[in-house]
């Protein structure tokens, strides 16, 4: 009944509150000639800051496992937005990478009580203080939708800004509401936006219309408007003729461009809103369409339905359907919160977060961060996805979140959605074998990486026979579906085959991999290895539901023969860490991440990647070895596995290759574990320099991949399974978990609490001041980081973990 109530309100508005454009605007924006705005193409584009300290959009139900547009519903809400520094930032219309905004920020100037003008942009974070909270929430704190409340004080106290931030659920609009306080005789408030129209910030145009500021590339349209107009406006090319330096000089646009004529390029709106005497609110609304007309009108509709009507649509107050429905129907939600350490503030923040980085074109599509990492060092020239782009594995990741959290819907719709991204004849430009699945895609599946990573190949797999287990996949459905993509998939794992498409030529051997789960090194992997005997081994068990028994023999066969590898091809006797690493604790028999050849004992050298020159392979471990007891292809007291631990816990190796690194937050008396990816590794920012990753398109030798926090539960998973192994798995174990893992993972989360895909580990320069734990210019929020948190505290509830595969263990018995 809500989702027809909210319908038919829509249907019976839109084309009214569109006829009625005219007039919104003050009389001086009615210009009759053109005033050109010089300095085209403007100033070199660069992505936004990637640390997000929140992400939104409108939550919109499935219509048979389906997001819809038809006669019969109103249209999918298609825009998403961002927050990082205290601005809005890179906003999304369309595909959820189709950026068409890189930031909108308020502007304040005034004259302080001794005649001294002054201009503080958002921009300019070291003028204010900024907190960032939620508009929605219950008694114990925790977030009931993802619209925000950023406060920025005036560090002199002149004025304070507060920002409530949403989408509207029956538009295509950015509505933001600006409360203005002021504490001095006079001041203005502005609104200043930097479109990046169609995914890059080049080749747009810009104009100030009857209906508000418009920027324009193609048949992409942005427009701005407010609800009490402007006082005056102007367009211009950023950097050159955006009136920004002479606001700051002035306090006022002392241009006013009406158009950017016929030249195109990185353009600029400014608006003034008008003056502030002790305090005014200000109601600004971004709007996206494929027309002037259409994005004018839903910009109009937007602000005439006003700001409560919009934001209790968004929350799902009373009839609407919206966020707070979706927590809602999280069934387990609740009792999992009892099992985290902060009320479950984190566990209702991921759940939120992971369902809005699923496209709503394309349902099930679940990107893996909404953000580019190092965006203000990246050049916005071209179209641009970043991590708003499909990866299986951090895709796997996600889609058994949200069988850990109830969301069986998007679980199955996502499981669905992976055909689009699997390797078949089809598949424009394949010229070799079919089978295994696309490193990374844009949601629509258009190939944008094309290594091939076998644990990728084997995950959709897993995933399926999770879902069958649960009863989410009918008998009839997993038949069909290991027909259509699971067997494929399988017999790549078993016989590998040519991968031949765009640069790729090369021949896949499994268990070898092109790739394994870093994307950079080809060889034999713990963690890949992992992935693909379950992958086999589920794969044997669907045939047999399915009535392929020769298949299903083939499967196992093949994976009981990998298993019997494992060690023999990546488990070293001979290590090397206590002479080149400096541990004090290695006894030379460990794991290590990867190697090229097929004796642990050699001493080959692994690739060179991210600046950082290749070693001994024996020199560089990562948590990889892990995954082989998570999945259940060994256990949890495996001898192998806990001769790996004290290396992988050793905090006494030289930076260059120490993985584990203790952690201590203000406030907090505990130390908490952090671990990098591996050895050596190069992706983050320069130890020496300070200079963000592959800062001028160029990689450097002092970059260093810092600390990634969903490693804390990866290792968290592990003591978790050992427990549960030797029936240790008590209330007192359980609380050392929960204080050492759970809680480590929410430490990590920033004010917004958005998880970071790296935070900062004191090793060398930080010019950025980074605190210690402090989530970096990386990717935040990271997917793949929520979920394993969601899964954490599942795991802890169940005393099991989630994604422990019991057939695996079962068929591999030592």
């Amino acid at each position: 009944m809500k989702h027809f109530s909210k319908r038919l309100i829509a249907s019976m508005t839109g084309t009214v509150l569109a006829a009625s454009l005219a007039g919104c605007q003050h009389a001086d924006m009615q210009n009759k000639t053109d005033t050109i705005a010089p300095g085209a193409p403007g100033d070199s584009p660069y992505w936004a800051f990637a640390g997000k300290t929140g992400i939104g959009t409108s939550y919109e139900a499935y219509l048979e496992g389906k997001y819809r547009d038809d006669a019969s519903t109103k249209d999918v809400s298609k825009v998403w937005f961002s927050i990082a520094q205290g601005m809005i930032t890179e906003t999304m219309f369309g595909l959820i990478h189709q950026a068409q905004l890189k930031d909108m920020q308020f502007i304040v100037a005034g004259v302080d009580s001794s005649g001294v003008g002054f201009t503080v942009q958002e921009s300019n974070v070291e003028e204010l203080d900024v907190s960032v909270d939620y508009l929605h929430k219950d008694a114990q704190g925790r977030p009931l939708s993802l619209a925000y409340k950023i406060t920025s004080k005036d560090k002199q106290g002149r004025f304070s800004l507060e920002k409530h931030v949403f989408t509207d659920p029956d538009g295509q609009s950015l509505f933001v509401r600006a409360v203005v306080k002021s504490n001095v005789p006079t001041l203005n408030t502005y609104v200043s936006a930097n479109p990046y129209i169609n995914n890059n910030g080049v080749g747009d145009s810009a104009k100030v219309t009857e209906q508000g500021l418009v920027a324009f590339e193609g048949d992409n349209y942005l427009t701005l408007q407010a609800n009490n107009g402007f006082s005056a406006a102007s367009v211009g090319f950023t950097g050159q003729s955006d009136n920004l330096v002479a606001l700051q000089q002035q306090q006022k646009i002392a241009q006013k461009y009406t158009s950017t004529g016929t030249s195109n390029g990185n353009v600029s709106l400014l608006a003034e809103l008008g003056k502030v005497e002790k305090s005014a609110t200000f109601d600004v609304v971004l709007s996206f369409a494929d027309t002037q007309t259409t994005s004018a009108a839903q910009a109009k509709q937007t602000l005439s339905r006003g700001y409560q009507a919009v934001l209790d649509a968004y929350n799902g107050k009373g009839e609407a359907i919206g966020w707070e429905d979706y927590i809602a129907s999280l069934a387990p939600i609740e009792q999992l919160s009892e099992h985290s350490a902060d009320s479950g503030k984190l566990l209702f923040t991921s759940a939120l977060v992971l369902k809005a980085q699923e496209d709503k074109t394309h349902a099930g599509a679940l990107i893996a961060s909404l953000s580019n990492p190092w965006g203000d060092t990246v050049p916005a020239i071209k179209g641009h996805t970043g991590y708003k782009a499909v990866w299986v594995r951090d895709f796997y990741q996600v889609a058994m979140a949200f069988m850990a959290m109830g969301d069986t819907a998007t679980a199955k719709t996502a499981f669905e959605y992976l055909e689009k991204v699997q390797v078949s004849k089809q598949t424009p430009g394949n010229q070799g074998d079919t089978g295994w699945f696309l490193q990374k895609t844009h949601v629509d599946g258009v190939l944008e990486w094309v290594g091939v990573q076998l644990d990728q190949t084997a995950m959709p797999i897993m995933l399926a026979w999770k879902l069958h287990q649960a009863k989410v996949l009918s008998d009839q459905e997993l038949q069909y579906w290991y027909k259509k993509m699971l067997k494929p998939a399988a017999e790549f794992l078993v016989d590998g085959g040519k991968a031949k498409i765009l640069w790729n030529d090369t021949q896949i051997t499994p268990p070898a991999t092109q790739q394994e789960r870093w994307e950079e090194q080809n060889g034999y992997s713990p963690s890949t290895t992992a992935a693909v005997i379950s992958g086999l081994v589920t794969a044997a068990d669907i045939a047999k539901h399915s009535g392929d028994s020769v298949a299903a023999k083939r499967y196992l066969e093949t994976a009981k023969k990998y298993d019997m590898q494992v060690e023999a091809l990546m488990f070293t006797r001979d290590g090397v860490l206590a002479e080149q690493a400096g541990s004090q604790v290695s006894d030379g028999q460990y794991f290590f991440r990867i190697g090229q050849d097929s004796n642990p004992s050699s001493n080959s050298t692994v690739n060179s990647n991210n600046g950082r020159v290749g070693m001994n392979k024996k020199a560089i471990i990562d948590g990889g070895f892990l995954e082989l007891v998570r999945y259940g292809v060994r256990g949890a007291d495996a001898p192998s596995i806990i001769a790996t631990l004290p290396e992988y816990d050793d905090e006494t190796m030289t930076d260059e290759l120490r993985v584990k690194y203790s952690f201590t937050f203000e406030g907090e008396s505990g130390t908490y574990p952090g671990y990098r990816r591996y050895g050596n590794d190069g992706y983050g920012e320069d130890k020496v320099s300070g200079t963000n990753y592959a800062e001028g398109g160029k990689n450097s030798a002092g970059q260093r991949g810092r600390v990634w926090p969903f490693f804390t539960g990866e290792r968290g998973h592990y003591d978790i399974a050992r427990a549960a192994q030797n029936n240790t798995l008590n209330a007192k174990t359980a609380d050392k978990i929960k204080h050492t893992y759970v809680k480590g993972m929410e430490l990590f989360a920033n004010e917004g609490m958005m998880l970071p895909e790296q935070v900062w580990d004191n090793v060398g320069v930080n010019p950025h001041g980074y605190k210690f734990g402090e989530g970096t210019n990386s990717a935040t929020p990271l997917a793949w980081t929520h979920a394993e948190y969601i899964k954490l505290v599942r795991s802890l509830a169940d005393k099991q973990v989630w994604d422990h595969y019991p057939v695996v263990e079962k068929e591999l018995s030592h």
